[in-house]
């Protein structure tokens, strides 16, 4: 067979293994500034254009000791914040990482976060792998403030 037959069925069968490295996509990574000694955050959106699920399996960064995926809840009028092992990414779908919900928690931060300073992000994926971003550090706002007395367990 000659060279000039073998390089299109090499290249018609490299296609897959980068298929699924293109298919996962990390949108709006951000943070906000920290306090020296403080616990970093970082929210984004996650999507998948691939045909097949995809999981969230770890996070790393070099500026933290630990990142990890949490979900912050209300149950009976309190407010829990807990990890989540792996995150499931659906086929042509996304996750949005935003305050009062998903986020990915930074704990140990070598040095606090200034406005206007960026950090790389690495999201490990089942079957993506790695999915490496950069994340810029800036204002974000909480969303909308309940006032306090419609709080659960507030009087005013």
């Amino acid at each position: 067979m000659k060279l000039r037959h073998i390089l299109p069925l090499l290249l018609v069968l490299a296609v897959p293994a980068f298929a699924d490295e293109a298919a996962i996509h990390v949108v709006d990574a951000k943070s906000r500034p920290t306090a020296p000694g403080g616990t970093g955050v970082v929210y984004m959106v996650v999507t998948n254009h691939g045909a097949a699920d995809d999981d969230l399996t770890g996070l790393s960064t070099p500026i933290a000791d630990k990142a990890e995926i949490h979900r912050t809840s209300t149950e009976n009028g309190i407010m829990h914040m807990d990890p989540v092992a792996d995150l499931p990414v659906k086929a042509n779908g996304s996750v949005t990482f935003a305050p009062g919900g998903l986020h990915v928690m930074l704990t140990g931060l070598k040095q606090p976060l200034k406005l206007g300073d960026s950090f790389p992000l690495t999201l490990n994926f089942a079957k993506a792998g790695a999915v490496s971003v950069t994340v810029s550090v800036e204002k974000i706002k909480a969303g909308p403030a309940k006032p306090m007395a419609d709080m659960p367990g507030m009087k005013m």
